[in-house]
Protein backbone atom coordinates (compact mmCIF):
# COMPACT_ATOMS: atom_id res chain seq x y z
CA UNK A 1 0.00 0.00 0.00
CA UNK A 2 1.62 3.61 -1.01
CA UNK A 3 1.94 6.02 1.66
CA UNK A 4 -0.64 8.19 -0.02
CA UNK A 5 -2.98 4.85 0.42
CA UNK A 6 -1.98 4.69 3.85
CA UNK A 7 -2.71 8.75 5.34
CA UNK A 8 -5.91 8.32 3.12
CA UNK A 9 -6.49 5.35 5.17
CA UNK A 10 -5.39 6.75 8.67
CA UNK A 11 -7.58 9.62 7.89
CA UNK A 12 -10.80 7.76 6.88
CA UNK A 13 -10.43 6.13 10.27
CA UNK A 14 -9.76 9.05 12.24
CA UNK A 15 -12.77 10.61 11.30
CA UNK A 16 -15.17 7.77 11.41
CA UNK A 17 -13.69 7.86 15.42
CA UNK A 18 -14.46 11.00 15.86
CA UNK A 19 -17.84 10.55 14.24
CA UNK A 20 -18.71 7.98 16.89
CA UNK A 21 -16.96 9.32 19.83
CA UNK A 22 -19.15 12.91 18.76
CA UNK A 23 -22.34 10.95 18.33
CA UNK A 24 -21.76 8.93 22.05
CA UNK A 25 -20.61 12.17 24.03
CA UNK A 26 -23.93 14.21 22.17
CA UNK A 27 -26.27 11.06 23.04
CA UNK A 28 -24.82 10.88 26.60
CA UNK A 29 -24.86 15.07 27.07
CA UNK A 30 -28.83 15.14 25.52
CA UNK A 31 -29.94 12.17 28.76
CA UNK A 32 -28.00 14.44 31.26
CA UNK A 33 -30.01 17.38 29.94
CA UNK A 34 -33.47 15.41 29.77
CA UNK A 35 -32.68 13.09 33.45
CA UNK A 36 -29.97 15.02 35.11
CA UNK A 37 -26.94 13.05 36.60
CA UNK A 38 -29.03 11.73 39.42
CA UNK A 39 -29.73 8.18 37.55
CA UNK A 40 -26.05 7.78 36.67
CA UNK A 41 -24.75 8.24 40.25
CA UNK A 42 -27.45 5.92 41.17
CA UNK A 43 -26.51 3.40 38.87
CA UNK A 44 -22.35 3.91 39.95
CA UNK A 45 -23.63 3.02 43.61
CA UNK A 46 -26.35 0.21 43.27
CA UNK A 47 -22.74 -2.19 41.95
CA UNK A 48 -22.65 -4.39 44.62
CA UNK A 49 -20.08 -7.07 45.65
CA UNK A 50 -22.94 -9.86 44.74
CA UNK A 51 -23.92 -8.70 41.12
CA UNK A 52 -20.23 -8.49 40.00
CA UNK A 53 -19.58 -12.09 41.03
CA UNK A 54 -22.70 -13.22 38.87
CA UNK A 55 -21.98 -10.83 36.11
CA UNK A 56 -18.62 -11.75 35.73
CA UNK A 57 -19.79 -15.40 35.26
CA UNK A 58 -22.50 -14.78 33.15
CA UNK A 59 -19.40 -12.41 30.94
CA UNK A 60 -17.37 -15.50 30.96
CA UNK A 61 -20.19 -18.08 29.69
CA UNK A 62 -20.86 -15.44 27.02
CA UNK A 63 -16.82 -14.98 26.15
CA UNK A 64 -16.60 -18.80 25.44
CA UNK A 65 -20.01 -18.98 23.64
CA UNK A 66 -18.77 -16.37 21.12
CA UNK A 67 -14.94 -17.67 21.29
CA UNK A 68 -16.72 -20.84 20.01
CA UNK A 69 -18.52 -19.24 17.28
CA UNK A 70 -15.56 -17.74 16.01
CA UNK A 71 -13.35 -20.59 16.02
CA UNK A 72 -16.00 -22.54 13.80
CA UNK A 73 -15.85 -19.56 11.63
CA UNK A 74 -12.04 -19.74 11.33
CA UNK A 75 -11.51 -23.21 11.05
CA UNK A 76 -13.58 -23.72 8.05
CA UNK A 77 -12.31 -20.44 6.50
CA UNK A 78 -8.54 -22.21 6.98
CA UNK A 79 -7.43 -19.58 9.53
CA UNK A 80 -7.59 -22.18 12.50
CA UNK A 81 -7.18 -21.50 16.10
CA UNK A 82 -7.58 -23.24 18.84
CA UNK A 83 -10.49 -22.53 21.82
CA UNK A 84 -8.12 -21.02 24.89
CA UNK A 85 -6.49 -18.83 22.37
CA UNK A 86 -9.88 -18.01 20.90
CA UNK A 87 -11.61 -16.99 24.13
CA UNK A 88 -7.94 -15.57 25.35
CA UNK A 89 -8.14 -13.08 22.23
CA UNK A 90 -11.73 -12.78 22.87
CA UNK A 91 -11.42 -11.36 26.32
CA UNK A 92 -8.79 -9.03 24.84
CA UNK A 93 -11.32 -7.66 22.28
CA UNK A 94 -14.18 -6.91 24.59
CA UNK A 95 -12.12 -4.42 26.79
CA UNK A 96 -10.37 -3.07 23.86
CA UNK A 97 -13.86 -2.48 22.58
CA UNK A 98 -15.02 -0.99 25.72
CA UNK A 99 -11.84 1.31 26.97
CA UNK A 100 -11.11 2.47 23.23
CA UNK A 101 -12.93 5.20 20.85
CA UNK A 102 -15.13 3.47 18.53
CA UNK A 103 -16.34 0.55 20.15
CA UNK A 104 -14.96 -2.03 17.47
CA UNK A 105 -11.26 -1.32 17.71
CA UNK A 106 -10.94 -4.51 19.60
CA UNK A 107 -11.99 -6.31 16.88
CA UNK A 108 -9.82 -5.10 14.67
CA UNK A 109 -7.18 -5.96 16.61
CA UNK A 110 -8.42 -9.39 16.99
CA UNK A 111 -8.26 -9.77 13.37
CA UNK A 112 -5.24 -8.30 12.62
CA UNK A 113 -3.43 -10.28 15.94
CA UNK A 114 -5.23 -13.34 14.72
CA UNK A 115 -4.15 -12.94 10.54
CA UNK A 116 -0.41 -12.77 11.84
CA UNK A 117 -0.27 -15.64 13.43
CA UNK A 118 -2.52 -17.41 10.49
CA UNK A 119 -0.70 -16.28 7.92
CA UNK A 120 -3.35 -15.03 6.16
CA UNK A 121 -4.60 -11.05 7.55
CA UNK A 122 -7.50 -11.24 5.12
CA UNK A 123 -9.33 -14.41 5.71
CA UNK A 124 -8.80 -14.01 9.45
CA UNK A 125 -10.36 -10.58 9.15
CA UNK A 126 -13.48 -12.29 7.30
CA UNK A 127 -14.01 -14.61 10.65
CA UNK A 128 -14.06 -12.25 13.16
CA UNK A 129 -16.46 -10.15 9.94
CA UNK A 130 -18.86 -13.10 9.76
CA UNK A 131 -18.57 -14.01 13.58
CA UNK A 132 -20.24 -10.88 14.03
CA UNK A 133 -21.79 -10.15 11.97
CA UNK A 134 -24.07 -13.73 12.94
CA UNK A 135 -24.09 -12.55 16.29
CA UNK A 136 -25.68 -9.57 15.72
CA UNK A 137 -28.74 -10.91 13.18
CA UNK A 138 -29.23 -13.46 15.27
CA UNK A 139 -29.43 -11.00 18.52
CA UNK A 140 -31.84 -8.82 16.13
CA UNK A 141 -33.99 -12.15 15.17
CA UNK A 142 -34.51 -13.13 19.38
CA UNK A 143 -35.57 -9.17 19.79
CA UNK A 144 -38.23 -9.53 16.75
CA UNK A 145 -39.85 -12.68 18.60
CA UNK A 146 -39.67 -11.33 22.07
CA UNK A 147 -40.48 -7.96 21.49
CA UNK A 148 -43.83 -9.45 19.11
CA UNK A 149 -45.32 -11.22 21.36
CA UNK A 150 -44.46 -9.53 25.11
CA UNK A 151 -43.64 -5.67 23.91
CA UNK A 152 -46.24 -4.60 21.95
CA UNK A 153 -45.35 -0.80 22.94
CA UNK A 154 -41.53 -0.89 21.19
CA UNK A 155 -43.11 -3.38 18.17
CA UNK A 156 -43.45 0.21 15.88
CA UNK A 157 -40.45 1.66 16.59
CA UNK A 158 -38.15 -1.48 16.14
CA UNK A 159 -39.55 -2.56 12.87
CA UNK A 160 -38.73 0.72 11.75
CA UNK A 161 -35.25 0.42 12.61
CA UNK A 162 -35.38 -3.34 10.59
CA UNK A 163 -36.97 -1.46 7.87
CA UNK A 164 -34.51 1.15 7.49
CA UNK A 165 -31.35 -1.32 8.11
CA UNK A 166 -32.90 -3.75 4.98
CA UNK A 167 -33.65 -0.97 2.74
CA UNK A 168 -29.59 0.04 3.73
CA UNK A 169 -28.78 -3.20 2.90
CA UNK A 170 -30.80 -3.34 -0.76
CA UNK A 171 -29.59 -0.03 -1.67
CA UNK A 172 -26.11 -1.39 -0.94
CA UNK A 173 -26.32 -4.06 -3.09
CA UNK A 174 -28.20 -2.37 -5.55
CA UNK A 175 -25.24 -0.10 -6.24
CA UNK A 176 -22.63 -2.98 -6.07
CA UNK A 177 -24.70 -5.35 -8.66
CA UNK A 178 -24.57 -1.74 -11.10
CA UNK A 179 -20.48 -1.85 -10.73
CA UNK A 180 -18.64 -5.09 -12.13
CA UNK A 181 -15.63 -4.70 -9.66
CA UNK A 182 -18.38 -4.51 -6.98
CA UNK A 183 -19.93 -7.49 -7.81
CA UNK A 184 -16.88 -8.69 -7.96
CA UNK A 185 -16.12 -8.19 -4.37
CA UNK A 186 -19.80 -8.97 -3.36
CA UNK A 187 -19.30 -11.97 -5.29
CA UNK A 188 -16.48 -13.08 -3.08
CA UNK A 189 -17.62 -12.09 0.07
CA UNK A 190 -20.33 -14.40 -0.38
CA UNK A 191 -18.50 -17.35 -1.17
CA UNK A 192 -16.73 -16.75 2.07
CA UNK A 193 -20.12 -16.69 3.85
CA UNK A 194 -21.33 -19.76 2.99
CA UNK A 195 -17.38 -21.35 3.11
CA UNK A 196 -17.66 -19.95 7.12
CA UNK A 197 -21.68 -20.82 8.21
CA UNK A 198 -23.01 -22.51 4.84
CA UNK A 199 -23.84 -26.07 6.10
CA UNK A 200 -25.76 -26.84 8.79
CA UNK A 201 -23.88 -28.36 11.17
CA UNK A 202 -21.68 -25.34 11.30
CA UNK A 203 -25.05 -22.99 10.91
CA UNK A 204 -26.38 -24.55 14.00
CA UNK A 205 -23.60 -24.36 16.14
CA UNK A 206 -23.25 -20.67 15.85
CA UNK A 207 -26.82 -19.77 15.87
CA UNK A 208 -26.37 -22.05 19.32
CA UNK A 209 -23.86 -19.82 20.72
CA UNK A 210 -25.19 -16.50 19.89
CA UNK A 211 -28.67 -17.54 21.24
CA UNK A 212 -26.18 -18.17 24.71
CA UNK A 213 -24.55 -14.93 24.29
CA UNK A 214 -27.96 -13.05 23.95
CA UNK A 215 -28.97 -14.91 26.95
CA UNK A 216 -25.69 -14.37 29.22
CA UNK A 217 -26.08 -10.55 28.15
CA UNK A 218 -30.21 -10.06 29.03
CA UNK A 219 -29.54 -11.67 32.56
CA UNK A 220 -27.09 -9.41 33.50
CA UNK A 221 -29.17 -6.67 32.10
CA UNK A 222 -31.98 -7.55 34.21
CA UNK A 223 -29.96 -8.31 37.09
CA UNK A 224 -28.70 -4.56 36.71
CA UNK A 225 -32.42 -3.44 36.53
CA UNK A 226 -32.95 -5.21 39.71
CA UNK A 227 -30.17 -3.71 41.33
CA UNK A 228 -31.00 -0.26 41.14
CA UNK A 229 -34.46 -1.40 42.45
CA UNK A 230 -36.41 -1.08 39.51
CA UNK A 231 -39.75 -4.20 39.33
CA UNK A 232 -41.05 -5.21 36.18
CA UNK A 233 -42.59 -8.41 34.73
CA UNK A 234 -39.81 -10.92 33.60
CA UNK A 235 -40.86 -11.14 30.52
CA UNK A 236 -40.97 -7.46 30.46
CA UNK A 237 -37.61 -7.24 31.52
CA UNK A 238 -36.57 -9.59 28.69
CA UNK A 239 -38.06 -7.06 26.38
CA UNK A 240 -36.34 -3.85 27.33
CA UNK A 241 -32.90 -5.73 27.43
CA UNK A 242 -33.02 -7.15 24.15
CA UNK A 243 -34.37 -3.67 23.31
CA UNK A 244 -31.73 -1.73 25.31
CA UNK A 245 -28.78 -3.95 24.02
CA UNK A 246 -30.31 -3.32 20.66
CA UNK A 247 -29.17 0.38 21.18
CA UNK A 248 -25.83 -0.75 22.67
CA UNK A 249 -25.06 -2.74 19.41
CA UNK A 250 -25.15 0.37 17.43
CA UNK A 251 -22.07 1.53 16.10
CA UNK A 252 -21.90 5.15 17.48
CA UNK A 253 -20.84 4.48 20.91
CA UNK A 254 -18.10 4.76 23.47
CA UNK A 255 -17.65 1.68 25.04
CA UNK A 256 -21.17 0.96 24.50
CA UNK A 257 -21.89 4.05 26.22
CA UNK A 258 -24.01 6.79 24.38
CA UNK A 259 -26.69 5.26 22.39
CA UNK A 260 -26.89 2.43 25.15
CA UNK A 261 -28.21 4.83 27.62
CA UNK A 262 -30.36 6.96 25.21
CA UNK A 263 -32.36 3.67 24.42
CA UNK A 264 -32.68 2.91 27.81
CA UNK A 265 -34.29 5.91 29.12
CA UNK A 266 -36.68 5.69 26.04
CA UNK A 267 -37.75 2.29 26.66
CA UNK A 268 -38.44 2.52 30.57
CA UNK A 269 -40.49 5.56 29.73
CA UNK A 270 -42.38 4.03 26.95
CA UNK A 271 -42.91 0.59 28.88
CA UNK A 272 -44.56 3.21 31.69
CA UNK A 273 -41.37 2.83 34.00
CA UNK A 274 -39.74 5.83 34.24
CA UNK A 275 -36.61 6.84 32.25
CA UNK A 276 -34.72 7.59 35.26
CA UNK A 277 -34.46 3.69 35.83
CA UNK A 278 -33.77 2.82 32.85
CA UNK A 279 -30.33 5.51 32.88
CA UNK A 280 -29.75 4.27 36.08
CA UNK A 281 -29.90 0.53 35.14
CA UNK A 282 -27.52 1.29 31.98
CA UNK A 283 -25.10 2.75 34.20
CA UNK A 284 -25.20 -0.27 36.51
CA UNK A 285 -24.70 -2.47 33.14
CA UNK A 286 -22.05 -0.98 31.78
CA UNK A 287 -20.37 -0.80 35.04
CA UNK A 288 -20.96 -4.47 35.90
CA UNK A 289 -19.28 -5.26 32.02
CA UNK A 290 -16.21 -3.41 32.39
CA UNK A 291 -15.41 -4.80 35.67
CA UNK A 292 -16.38 -8.07 34.17
CA UNK A 293 -13.56 -7.94 31.59
CA UNK A 294 -11.28 -7.34 33.54
CA UNK A 295 -9.36 -10.41 32.37
CA UNK A 296 -9.53 -8.88 29.04
CA UNK A 297 -7.16 -6.51 30.75
CA UNK A 298 -4.15 -8.08 31.97
CA UNK A 299 -4.62 -10.47 28.81
CA UNK A 300 -3.57 -7.59 26.91
CA UNK A 301 -1.33 -6.25 29.36
CA UNK A 302 0.56 -9.78 29.25
CA UNK A 303 0.93 -9.33 25.27
CA UNK A 304 1.95 -6.10 25.58
CA UNK A 305 4.73 -6.55 27.92
CA UNK A 306 6.09 -10.35 25.40
CA UNK A 307 5.78 -7.83 22.64
CA UNK A 308 8.12 -5.45 24.08
CA UNK A 309 10.32 -8.18 25.32
CA UNK A 310 10.61 -10.11 22.35
CA UNK A 311 11.25 -6.52 20.50
CA UNK A 312 13.91 -5.82 22.94
CA UNK A 313 15.39 -9.11 22.14
CA UNK A 314 15.56 -8.83 18.57
CA UNK A 315 16.91 -5.33 18.45
CA UNK A 316 20.08 -6.47 21.26
CA UNK A 317 22.32 -8.49 19.22
CA UNK A 318 24.58 -11.14 20.57
CA UNK A 319 28.02 -9.78 21.55
CA UNK A 320 29.34 -12.92 19.58
CA UNK A 321 27.41 -11.83 16.44
CA UNK A 322 29.62 -8.41 16.49
CA UNK A 323 32.66 -10.10 16.73
CA UNK A 324 32.60 -12.02 13.56
CA UNK A 325 33.66 -10.50 10.77
CA UNK A 326 31.56 -11.04 7.33
CA UNK A 327 32.89 -12.94 4.39
CA UNK A 328 31.69 -12.73 1.13
CA UNK A 329 32.61 -16.09 -0.56
CA UNK A 330 34.62 -16.22 -3.67
CA UNK A 331 31.88 -17.36 -5.93
CA UNK A 332 30.11 -13.37 -5.67
CA UNK A 333 29.23 -14.01 -9.03
CA UNK A 334 26.77 -16.07 -8.76
CA UNK A 335 25.58 -15.49 -5.05
CA UNK A 336 26.01 -11.70 -3.93
CA UNK A 337 25.77 -10.60 -0.31
CA UNK A 338 24.71 -7.46 0.49
CA UNK A 339 25.24 -5.93 4.01
CA UNK A 340 22.91 -2.73 4.82
CA UNK A 341 23.13 -1.60 8.54
CA UNK A 342 25.30 -4.86 9.74
CA UNK A 343 22.11 -6.87 8.17
CA UNK A 344 22.76 -9.60 5.44
CA UNK A 345 20.03 -9.21 2.75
Amino acid sequence: MSGRRVTAFLASTRARILLRVGVALAVLAAVVWRVGAEPFVRGLLAVDLRAVIVVAGLTALATVAASWRWRVIANRLGARISLPRAVAMYYRSQFLNTVLPGGVLGDVHRALAHGSTSGDVARASRAVAIERTAGQVVQVAITLVVVAFVGAEFAGQVLLVVIVFLVAIAVACTIAAASTRLRAVLRRELSELRAGIGSRPALAQVCAASVVVVACHVTAFEIAVVSVGAHAPALQLASLALVVLLGASIPLNVGGWGPREGVAGWAFATAGLGSAPGVAASTTFGVLTMIALAPGAVIALCGAWRARGHGATRVAPHPAAQAVPLRVAPQASVLTATTRGGRVS
